[in-house]
């Protein structure tokens, strides 16, 4: 049997050279970062080393870059740090947030009282800047804004430059959940009135349970974790140098190599539209992520001319054949209730059809996407 692995935006496959790197750092980076002594010291240069070389490619200072668990701990460190230390009383998200950002948002709404408002979406699911501008504007209170550069699953993009450029000319604090973006798109914070952002390793060849929050200096944050004085005192706990060292050399493999990779997954994107185009009568795409310009290249998300009960069982079947993808994101794949994102984006007609998210790496080839267009086909009886 095949194995044909189309969820790399649910996580990726480690490179060889991150598993490498990481198994030195087990071997050798075996002291407390926080130790005098040379092991302890080691250890802490392979730390800041990582934090300096990620800080460069974002054009960031190094004590901007504050290591965490993942994207989910760094969306919930602003968010909930933002509430308690920065006195914000008024959350703009979006419904298609990934629930790192909508839930925590709904919990400080409980929890604290902040109003939280949605910002509108067009027909495709991309929010309306106008409609933004007017929420911005609607009242005096301290404003955070919170939408995701790319949405993990219609792949829409955000023009990250104007929202942040908007949020400071209305003097509103901006954070983006940048975790399908990061190793995937050249990002300047120089460039970009960002206040915060978020990354995770495994999105990007690197290892699970690290990632990064970008937190701009003076930002007032106080530790949501409190302990030790690690992480600039905003995170602590003992670094987990390893997971950090191996997430540094997938970030810069990602950065060598992004226009190379970039170019090849586009074309793989683009062929595998292409021939669901040509193979598959009735399917259409979600989103704008048919369109190379106002979506992601890394994923296209499908739906498919398919009754209720093969609808049930085609993601198993497509396993049974060896392929993985996704009816959502991984975070609620095993879920009944259904993509909160699809059920925001499409008609009732179109929510009856079964979508499929299927999500593109340089380890894919064209001759995997024709295999999956064959088996789709056999699937649902064309």
């Amino acid at each position: 049997m095949k194995n044909v692995y189309l969820d790399n935006a649910a996580t990726t496959r480690i490179r060889e050279e991150v598993i490498r790197k990481m198994q030195g750092a087990l071997a050798d980076y075996y002291g407390n970062p926080s130790s005098t002594y040379g092991l302890g010291r080691t250890a802490k240069t392979a730390v800041e080393t990582a934090r300096k070389n990620i800080a460069k490619q974002l054009k960031a200072h190094p004590s901007e870059i504050i290591f965490t668990s993942g994207g989910t701990e760094a969306d919930n460190m602003v968010l909930r740090s933002a509430v308690r230390d920065l006195g914000v009383e008024t959350i703009i998200t979006s419904k298609i947030e990934h629930h790192a950002v909508l839930h925590t948002s709904q919990a400080l709404e409980t929890e604290f009282g902040i109003a939280l408002k949605y910002v509108d979406l067009d027909e495709n699911g991309s929010p309306e800047l106008s409609h933004l501008r007017e929420l911005l504007q609607a009242d005096d209170t301290k404003k955070l804004v919170s939408l995701m550069m790319v949405n993990n699953e219609i792949g829409n993009l955000l023009p990250l430059k104007e929202v942040a450029e908007l949020c400071k000319a209305n003097s509103a604090l901006f954070h983006s959940d940048t975790v399908q973006a990061v190793g995937h798109y050249l990002l300047d914070v120089n460039e970009i009135p960002i206040d915060f952002m978020a990354a995770s390793a495994h999105k990007f060849h690197g290892p699970k349970g690290v990632g990064f929050a970008f937190v701009r200096n003076n930002s007032g944050l106080k530790p949501m974790i409190s302990g030790g004085g690690q992480e600039r005192g905003l995170r602590a706990g003992t670094e987990s140098v390893h997971n950090i060292v191996g997430l540094e050399e997938a970030f810069k493999i990602a950065y060598e190599n992004l226009s190379d990779e970039q170019s090849y997954i586009e074309g793989l994107k683009k062929y595998f539209i292409d021939q669901l185009t040509e193979h598959i009568p009735g399917v259409f795409f979600n989103g704008f992520s048919k369109s190379l310009g106002k979506s992601t290249y890394t994923l296209v998300n499908i739906g498919l001319p398919v009754d209720d009960e093969k609808s049930k069982m085609l993601l198993f079947n497509l396993d049974m054949k060896g392929i993985s993808c996704s009816k959502g994101s991984a975070c609620q794949s095993g879920s009944d209730a259904g993509s909160h994102v699809l059920n925001e984006v499409l008609s009732k007609e179109e929510m009856k059809k079964t979508s499929l998210r299927f999500s593109f790496s340089s380890y894919n080839t064209t001759e995997e996407l024709d295999y999956t267009i064959n088996t789709l086909k056999q699937l649902i009886g064309i």
